[in-house]
């Protein structure tokens, strides 16, 4: 038995070059992972009870102001507030009362990030406003609340 010695030979330059290319295509498969596969939904914040509070849905209230009404339409799923917003407002209405939009979208903010009507807090010249545009958002998260089923 003879026994041969191979020799191989091995090019610096090729060796590059193929562990060039290994990491090219590791990385090529990676973005294609990230860029395809589906991504998860906006995660839902935590809150200390996290259990249903709301039949999911668009739910209004009214407001009378002189003769003319106005409705504040409060949309929530089953656990969050997720818009408030004015509806039906006639022009009449904005003429007559120019703080009520920005005065509820300042409301609506704060409402849509802290998930209670507590805390709001608006400045002193939109008083009035402001607490009249939050008992018409109360009134329409109350339609909005999850009753508990009647025991005998």
């Amino acid at each position: 038995m003879s026994s041969k010695t191979k020799i191989i030979v091995l090019h610096l330059k090729e060796l590059i070059y193929t562990g060039v290319f290994i990491l090219l295509g590791i990385l090529f498969l990676a973005l294609m992972a990230v860029m395809f596969l589906p991504e998860k939904q906006g995660e839902k914040p935590v809150y200390a009870d996290d259990a249903a509070r709301f039949v999911p849905g668009k739910y209004t209230a009214s407001l009378q102001l002189g003769d003319q009404s106005v409705d504040i339409e409060v949309t929530v799923d089953d656990s969050l507030i997720r818009s408030v917003s004015l509806v039906n407002l006639n022009e009449v209405v904005a003429t007559m009362y120019p703080l009520m939009e920005p005065c509820l979208d300042t409301i609506a903010q704060q409402v849509c990030e802290d998930q209670t009507l507590d805390n709001v807090v608006y400045p002193d010249e939109n008083k009035y406003t402001s607490q009249l545009l939050l008992s018409a958002i109360a009134a329409a998260l109350e339609k909005a609340q999850l009753t508990a089923p009647a025991t005998p």
